[in-house]
């Protein structure tokens, strides 16, 4: 064997089964095949992560996976979601308590907000799911590696998230770590090369890794955009349309150190550009909303007082801060996802995470911020499997803001663009995991070849 063949030898690393076969039988009768496969494989795999997107029912999945592990299971879940995950445990007949602290905990499934977490003792399950896990890197470094040596030693893991694409290597590292498959400094150093090239990695992937890489991946994520990504049927798995609708005030705002303005120079610029545009851009989204008094509206605030006078200006509107008590919170999130709330206005740190709000189709940003992570994530609260009606999302910008949308749908394009193309590679090795019942050999290679996008490949 040469040396290169050596070395690629040393790189096919996948995880192992460490869980057990479930009988068929056993899951729900309620879950889409699909849903039954991935949730088969993650028991099989013991632990592992579900990158399925917003809709397609990782609720449903990850509770008949802490219920068919037999083990005490604590799932870790954002504000308010806990609550959705204990009614959609209710209609699936499982039981899911909720808690604050260890006392409260119970037999079976228990659910809990990551703010608590230090309420807990790990020691005491023996499963563990965190829901919506790609909050983690919104957290402190501190909170993610409390995380990580909390639950080093509980066997049964579980991570599930609409994001990442195979293609967010921070989050693929925080991933793996958690799980126990590899550290991250050995992630990066056997499958990537610094780059600081490019707008989502500062790596890129080795040419000669590529293959390795996606076998390895897949060997303990499912990436699933629709359920046919794994060879099953989408019916009813059909996004309606969404429409994006820019309105632009007009602004007088005038630089200091110019006669005029024609683009922004910097956050700091931004940051008093919206400041100075706020009270137009709050009348702006006040008109949408009492323009369709017959329709619920979720309304997306930046800056804190943002919200305060949007809250002001409409007939029962429920402003949502992070100073309000964690269960107030809670509850006032609710009350709009079941339908007692028409206009709920918060921020994306607050609700842009697992939360589902099909119910409503339209929504307003009162200006946006160059994040499309949380662009996305806000768009998809409505924009999910399961709305059956077009979503309005109405952005509202002073004029000289134009660079900033235009910035955050550059960044959408181009995740589209990734994502679909990482995961055309991805699919034939979670194919194999599905349908082949076992871990994939070393030998295994997929039906097509692997071309890799540019950002990805390895130069000279």
């Amino acid at each position: 064997m040469s040396d290169y063949q050596t070395f690629l030898a040393t790189k096919r690393r996948v995880l192992h089964d460490c869980g057990r076969i479930a009988d068929p039988g056993e899951i729900h009768e309620s879950l889409f095949p699909f849903q039954r496969a991935i949730t088969t494989w993650a028991l099989r795999k013991g632990r592992a992560a579900i990158f399925a997107d917003t809709g397609l029912g990782k609720t449903r999945m990850q509770v008949e996976w802490a219920r068919l592990t037999g083990e005490r299971a604590l799932i870790l879940a954002p504000l308010a979601v806990a609550h959705q995950t204990i009614a959609e445990a209710a209609r699936m007949g499982v039981e899911v308590v909720y808690a604050r602290r260890q006392i409260e905990a119970g037999p079976g499934i228990t659910i809990t907000n990551y703010e608590r977490l230090e309420g807990f003792d790990p020691a005491a399950f023996g499963a563990v799911v965190l829901d919506e896990s790609s909050i983690l890197k919104s957290f402190s470094g501190t909170t993610k590696k409390a995380l990580v040596k909390m639950f080093a030693a509980t066997p049964w893991r579980l991570a599930c998230t609409a994001t990442p694409a195979p293609n967010d290597l921070e989050e693929l590292c925080n991933h793996a770590h958690f799980l126990g498959v590899m550290a991250p400094s050995e992630m990066r150093s056997t499958f990537f090369i610094a780059d600081s090239r490019g707008e989502f990695m500062k790596y890129r992937l080795k040419g000669h890794a590529k293959g390795a890489f996606f076998r390895w991946l897949s060997s303990w994520a499912m990436a699933v955009k629709r359920p046919s990504d794994l060879g099953f049927e989408d019916d009813g798995f059909d996004l309606p349309g969404l429409e994006i609708v820019a309105h632009f005030v007009e602004s007088d705002y005038q630089p200091s150190d110019r006669l005029f303005i024609t683009e922004m120079k910097g956050i700091t610029e931004q940051a008093a550009v919206r400041k100075a545009t706020l009270p137009d851009r709050v009348a702006k989204t006040v008109e949408l909303v009492r323009a369709e008094p017959d329709e619920s509206w979720l309304v997306w605030r930046g800056l804190i007082e943002e919200g305060r006078q949007v809250a002001a200006g409409i007939p029962g509107a429920v402003l949502v801060e992070g100073k309000d008590d964690p269960d107030e919170k809670a509850a006032r999130l609710l009350d709009f996802a079941e339908g007692r709330t028409r206009v709920l206005v918060t921020a994306a740190s607050i609700a842009g995470f697992g939360l589902n709000f099909q119910r409503c189709a339209r929504m307003a940003f009162v200006g946006l911020g160059y994040s499309y992570e949380q662009y996305y994530q806000s768009l998809r609260r409505c924009h999910r499997f399961g709305q059956t009606r077009k979503v309005e999302a109405h952005i509202v910008l002073s004029d000289i803001e134009r660079s900033v949308l235009n910035a955050v749908l550059d960044k959408e394009r181009q995740a589209a663009e990734l994502s679909g193309g990482l995961l055309a590679q991805v699919v034939e090795y979670e194919r194999a995991e599905i349908f082949g019942g076992t871990s994939m050999g070393d030998d295994y290679e997929p039906r097509q070849p692997l071309t890799l996008p540019e950002w990805m490949r390895e130069t000279a």
